[in-house]
């Protein structure tokens, strides 16, 4: 299983980006995938999962879409209204099995992407 992350860059706080996640040897529709962040210091958060719908840590949620493209086997995130407090490394991440009371649980993840850079600045 591969999780390809892309989509990361520098921009100004307001500004937007979009995360991808190409995956290979699962299916996105069948798998439950989520994206985490980890900022320099800090632990691993949860930012967002698909479950059958969407689910946002409350400090992204209203800026924030995840969505996912099954013909593309390929996840997205949406980030609107960006500030310096998102800069992070994005993890793009799958599991299987996993029950909606542990969709932000870094442990109840199998795979997970290489991550990508997002600076956002002041």
């Amino acid at each position: 299983v591969q999780l390809q992350a892309s989509g990361g860059g520098l921009v100004q706080a307001g500004g937007s980006l979009r995360l991808s996640c190409a995956a290979s040897e699962l299916s996105v529709s069948r798998t439950v995938m989520g994206w985490f962040r980890q900022a320099p210091g800090n632990e691993r958060e949860f930012v967002a999962a698909i479950k059958g719908y969407p689910a946002y840590a409350d400090s992204v949620k209203g800026r924030f879409t995840m969505s996912k493209n099954s013909a593309e086997n390929t996840v997205y995130l949406q980030m609107n209204s960006l500030k310096p407090e998102d800069t992070a490394v994005y993890y793009c991440a799958a599991g299987t099995g996993i029950i909606t009371s542990r969709l932000r649980e870094r442990a109840a993840y199998n795979y997970w992407g290489q991550g990508t850079q997002v600076t956002v600045s002041s």
